[in-house]
């Protein structure tokens, strides 16, 4: 099989599972906010924000450096894993507990279910990343799909509690019905983890190791990264934060909504990159040493076909959600969270038109962190995110007491787009490349079309269907747009020969496999 074709099979496995991921998210979106109302779902939401803030500051990057050292090196596999089992493990523990504590002292949170939801959901948090440590190694083995299959399937419990919880359980007692709720979520990461556990110790042993060595380098090479993670998640999460202290648990509801059916694609670009990334690295490295190199070359058409991918699974997305926010909101959550302009309300699907645009600005500056982080210039993604941080914070101390959510979206639209133009200038300040224009106004053109289409079909689908004509409205966008990409060959023959030739047979274009992945 080729590089190209493992990549593409290692990231539609990923984003498969991820589909139906998101699909029994969104059921439990639809039971939450029925079952809990507005404000209860502000709550809910409070409580994975919150905790988001000290998980990303357990990983400290460990996952994307782990993936690049064992990628270099496949027989160090156990002792690398091994010792980020270990690193991790402590900073999970400490950074959980702490966040705990924090949750129980603040002010705000007082008299509400909160500080409890923090307490029982802090384990859930443990077992996530402990999972997502050890599948670091399906990731260098280009074996995602256990992984997927291992979530799909703690999801699954999570679900399936939750509708006990809702409907059986405790549908009238909703203090207690909340922190099973939260419990629901341990359960399913529980599965999730034991599953994963199972399969990559097929692969490898997975003991914790103590080599103080090891520990040194690789906190050396994760913290910068790490730490741009952490103020990554600040600009990300400290919208929904400073909603909850300056404004309501209600509108903190509206708005988290909204970022969490977003919160189901931005996974999707990192999926991508994290295949490439062993790769890009190899190639950045070998093409450092000579400009002229056949690697030099193949590590720019990496580049160049990665930018192409990623803006061809964006655009259409952005545009399919700007299109469709109002039943797409329906859908998953209730009307209480819907746009009444006569009377003056703004929903979630409003806010989901203005977070969109950062979702499409999001699926492209992550190609440009990662070229860093291949480049060995993850140290310089600290910088760019601190300068955003910032920004963010001081625009959103302006703009949320004033505007609310609508404030915290455009505030967030903003940090995404600062960090793809910052993360650009720098990527291609240490690694060059060049992109195909091109190519992007071909996709704005197929886009366009697949726009024109369902927007001539929506009041006809909608005698039909009412908001549910929002499945047959995507895939007949989804159809046409693959179909646009062909008719404007932004997928040519060139690529599609490329996907199918094996790795030892060289494809009619393929020279020296300078010309693509």
């Amino acid at each position: 099989m080729s590089t190209a074709r493992k990549i593409i099979s290692n990231t539609l496995a990923q984003i498969i599972g991820k589909l139906l991921v998101t699909i029994i998210g969104l059921a439990t979106v639809k039971m939450t906010t029925h079952y809990l109302a507005v404000k209860g779902y502000g709550e809910y939401t409070a409580v994975y924000e919150f905790l988001a803030f000290f998980g990303i500051a357990a990983d400290l990057g460990f996952f994307t450096i782990g993936v690049k050292e064992m990628s270099q090196d496949e027989k160090k596999i156990p002792i690398i894993i091994g010792n980020i089992l270990s690193l991790r493990t402590i900073s999970i523990v400490f950074t959980m507990v702490a966040a705990v504590v924090f949750a129980f002292m603040i002010p705000k949170y007082q008299d509400t279910r909160i500080p409890i939801g923090i307490a029982i959901s802090s384990i859930t948090v443990f077992f996530t990343m402990m999972n997502g440590t050890i599948t670091s190694v399906l990731q260098v083995k280009m074996k995602m799909h256990i992984a997927s299959i291992a979530t799909i399937a703690g999801k699954i419990v999570t679900v399936l509690f939750m509708a006990y919880v809702i409907f059986y359980g405790f549908p009238d007692d909703k203090d207690m019905g909340f922190n099973m709720l939260m419990f629901a979520g341990v359960l399913g990461t529980v599965v999730m983890h034991l599953g994963t556990n199972y399969y990559v110790k097929k692969i490898t042993p997975l003991k914790y190791r103590f080599d103080l060595a090891i520990w040194k380098e690789m906190i050396t090479k994760s913290l910068p990264y790490g730490i741009a993670l952490i103020l990554s998640t600040i600009y990300f999460r400290m919208n929904s934060v400073l909603i909850s202290m300056f404004r309501s648990q209600e509108e903190l509801g509206i708005y988290g909504v909204a970022s969490k059916l977003l919160e189901q694609f931005t996974i999707i670009p990192l999926y991508f990159m994290n295949s490439v990334l062993p790769v890009l690295t190899k190639a950045i490295k070998e093409g450092s040493a000579d400009k002229a190199s056949a690697a030099a070359a193949k590590y720019k058409t990496i580049i160049r076909y990665s930018f192409d991918f990623l803006v061809a699974m964006s655009v259409p997305m952005a545009v399919g959600i700007y299109m469709l926010a109002y039943p797409i909101i329906f859908i998953i959550s209730t009307p209480e969270f819907l746009s009444r302009i006569d009377e003056g309300f703004y929903g979630s699907d409003f806010a989901l038109k203005i977070l969109v645009f950062a979702l499409l600005f999001q699926f492209i500056n992550i190609l440009f962190a990662f070229i860093l982080i291949a480049a060995n210039r993850q140290g310089k993604l600290l910088y760019i995110n601190g300068a955003c941080v910032a920004l963010n914070l001081l625009i959103n101390f302006f703009l949320i007491p004033k505007y609310g959510f609508i404030g915290a979206c455009i505030t967030y639209v903003f940090s995404e787009l600062f960090i793809l133009i910052v993360a650009a200038f720098m990527a291609h300040r240490y690694v060059k490349f060049s992109l195909n224009f091109l190519n992007i106004f071909k996709i704005l053109f197929c886009a366009t079309i697949m726009a024109t289409v369902v927007y001539y079909l929506q009041p006809i689908t909608y005698k039909f269907l009412q908001n549910w004509n929002v499945f047959l409205l995507a895939a007949i966008g989804g159809v046409i747009y693959v179909a646009m990409l062909f008719i404007t060959r932004v997928v040519n023959k060139d690529m599609m020969s490329l996907i199918r030739k094996r790795e030892d047979t060289p494809g009619p274009t393929d020279i020296t496999s300078t010309q693509h992945l």
